[in-house]
């Protein structure tokens, strides 16, 4: 029997296993078998297929976008999966396992966690194709998941965050910083937050995190007061941008995520602090601290607005010093 006909007779398998869990499939195999083996079979060779990658990659982010996955979250879809299809440069069913394992390891110098996210992206693609009847298979499903060092998330001490509050040189920086120390929230969260939102008797605001996830997060009182002088400054200067954080200069625009990093890269680099300076760090700084100062941790997970506990899990982790804590007064 030749290979064309062994692959038809597994793609029928795998169609008769789907529409008709319940039927004899040996018996079926071997009825097709029996029909086969009367015709001469030739599978299209991968120049005489049409190459619809790209048709279906935007299919599939389209599908995404009516999810309500973020911006962000679809083009980073949309970029990995180009990247794949410019690699293996063939039609989505054509692709096999060999191929998905080539292009992770196409480039050495990719860590594990760019692999793991690359190959999720891929397994997610395929995943929508065989649910939406696209596609067979999902050819990456015989892959395991990427091994990772197990990492802690790093936090800035309180003497580092005395230094960077002595650094920012204007009320919106100031500002900036007390806002992503106090709520603990993502950068898309903050750059995205609206003056006119604002809870003052509250001191709280709405976000929209992942998967369009809406919460409430909270002010301390230092972010109160130089949230304050900060909006105080901005009706001087009649910016009248409706999103709370808005560049410098006219006409005022909503800062966007890359603008926040640099802001923060900038002040790191006026620091003693060897470790890089960006905006996901306060957010750990805020967990670690509230850990430390006993929170519950199902609190912290609302707070931060993790969908998996185990997430939050991580920052249990993190405190030597709380251990060290907990024994002396659990163990005695």
């Amino acid at each position: 029997m030749g290979n064309d006909t062994s692959r038809i007779l597994q793609d029928l398998e795998v169609i008769m296993s789907t529409l008709m869990p319940d039927a004899d499939i040996d018996k079926l195999k071997l009825r097709c078998e029996e029909i086969v083996c009367n015709y001469d079979i030739n599978r299209k060779t991968p120049s005489a297929l049409e190459n619809d990658f790209i048709d279906k990659i935007n299919l599939y982010t389209n599908a995404l976008r009516l999810e309500s996955y973020s911006e962000s979250t679809i083009r980073g879809y949309d970029r990995e999966l180009k990247s794949f299809e410019s690699f293996v440069n063939k039609p989505p069913v054509l692709v096999n396992t060999p191929d998905i394992r080539n292009y992770l390891a196409s480039n050495t110098e990719w860590s594990p966690g760019t692999v793991s996210r690359k190959l999720t992206t891929i397994k997610s693609f395929y995943r929508w194709c065989v649910n939406e009847e696209m596609l067979l298979r999902n050819p990456a499903n015989k892959i395991k998941a990427i091994k990772q060092p197990k990492r802690l998330p790093k936090s800035f001490t309180m003497s580092q965050m005395e230094q960077i509050r002595q650094k920012c040189e204007t009320l919106r920086d100031r500002a900036l910083l007390e806002v992503f120390y106090s709520t603990g929230c993502r950068l898309s969260e903050v750059a995205n937050m609206k003056t006119a939102k604002i809870d003052w008797v509250q001191n709280s605001i709405h976000v929209v995190g992942k998967g369009n996830k809406e919460r409430i997060v909270y002010f301390n009182q230092r972010a109160i007061y130089h949230l304050k002088l900060y909006l105080e400054y901005k009706i001087y200067e009649e910016d009248e941008c409706e999103y709370l954080f808005s560049t410098e200069r006219r006409p005022y625009r909503q800062m966007n995520n890359a603008s926040i990093r640099k802001v923060f890269k900038d002040i790191g680099l006026k620091t003693d602090i060897d470790e890089s300076v960006h905006p996901h760090r306060f957010r750990h700084t805020m967990a670690t601290l509230a850990m430390d100062n006993g929170i519950q941790l199902g609190d912290l997970q609302q707070l931060l607005g993790h969908s998996n506990p185990s997430t939050t899990l991580r920052y249990a982790e993190v405190s030597e010093n709380r251990k060290k804590q907990a024994h002396k007064q659990f163990v005695q």
